[in-house]
């Protein structure tokens, strides 16, 4: 079957100070599948969008001791909460009213006694531009990462290849005997070529997932693709001191086959540079309340701090800077791969203890 968006649940903040109006709401939005958060006041409100941070919040203006306007402002004016929309709903029906709740931050106004099929059409508009906007603003972000990658993973190699060149070119002569140090600085500039390859083909291989729309969702055979993935990277490990541990049955998800062994050769390739000595990798999975199957890769490696694990799948990001050449670019496509097919990633990691890397996919049922 082909892939289709799926529609995530959303989270909504109610605030408003009369119980009636709660209700009438709660229960018509609920049954459109939102999720439904209330505050009776305005400074309850806050401490609600502050913690919960959620998708859009519609806010009353008249009410006691906070106002909506001040909670408005308030919330426009803190970094967490700057860019949830914010829809006022209000019987203040003047023009200098709505122009003041435009003024403090508001997205929309909605005057009452309103239509539930208005509020319900407007929340809807207001998320799809929030969600356009993220979408936008990931887009530029992979694209100052691009320029970043471009700019150093293929500078500094391609920098590397025309000086040694150009020293051996230099100092080369049919007179002179082809000296050590020289067949030492050809094979550098040979490994810097090939850094330089990988780079591309990291970047050309992200640019394709992004670009790709017509993948076929399939329920996927997990121990044939993580078999082939390790029947790839094995013959490349120079120790044997490894124990790979996996399951015999794995749980049915559904996925894009080429895009998870694209998942499993990143995780895989970082487990064997990153583990410990001896090599120990546990593979596994367990299935989760929310329909969803988690699949992993444990490692016995160094670990990681919460300030590397935060910036972890962001793009040019290398799990240890310095001890393992690579552009830095193998989790972002994990990332995207694993979002367009309805999943997540992550890690759980502790210093001197490894780390668990892990993407989530819908089950097969």
């Amino acid at each position: 079957m082909e892939h289709k968006n799926k529609n995530f649940q959303k989270t909504l903040l109610l605030i408003d100070d009369i119980p009636d109006n709660l209700t009438v709401l709660q229960a018509f939005l609920r049954n459109r599948e939102f999720k439904i958060l209330v505050a009776t006041n305005g400074k309850q409100g806050i401490k609600v969008a502050e913690y919960a941070l959620p998708d859009l919040i519609l806010l009353d203006v008249m009410m006691p001791g906070m106002n909506g306007f001040e909670v408005c402002q308030y919330l426009k004016s803190q970094e967490k909460t700057r860019a949830i929309p914010i829809i006022f709903m209000t019987a203040l029906s003047e023009t200098i009213d709505k122009i003041r709740g435009f003024e403090v931050g508001a997205a929309d106004y909605i005057t009452k006694p309103f239509q539930q099929e208005e509020v319900l059409a407007r929340v809807n508009a207001h998320i799809m531009l929030q969600h356009q906007h993220k979408q936008l603003q990931k887009q530029n972000m992979e694209l100052d990462a691009f320029a970043h990658t471009v700019a150093h993973d293929l500078k500094n190699p391609i920098s590397a290849m025309i000086n040694l060149t150009g020293m051996f070119l230099e100092n080369y002569s049919p007179e002179k005997p082809f000296e050590e140090k020289w067949r030492k600085r050809l094979e550098f500039v040979e490994q810097a070529g090939q850094r330089t390859i990988n780079t591309i083909n990291a970047l050309l291989k992200l640019a394709g997932v992004s670009r790709q729309t017509d993948w076929e969702v399939t329920p996927l055979n997990m121990k044939e693709i993580t078999q082939r993935v390790l029947d790839q990277l094995l013959p490349t490990l120079k120790t044997t001191d490894l124990n790979i541990q996996q399951p015999d049955h794995w749980p049915v998800a559904l996925g894009y086959a080429p895009w998870i062994e694209e998942v499993w050769m990143n995780y895989l390739s970082n487990a064997f540079k990153y583990g410990g000595q001896p090599l120990h990798l546990i593979l596994g999975s367990d299935v989760q309340e929310n329909g969803k199957i988690r699949f992993w890769v444990q490692d016995n490696g160094q670990g990681l701090s919460p300030e590397a694990q935060s910036k972890l799948f962001t793009p040019f990001t290398r799990l240890h800077r310095g001890r393992v050449d690579g552009h830095g670019l193998g989790l972002s496509i994990v990332q995207q791969i694993i979002e367009k097919l309805g999943g997540e990633v992550g890690l759980e990691s502790t210093l001197e203890k490894g780390s668990l890397f892990y993407f989530t996919l819908p089950a097969a049922n």
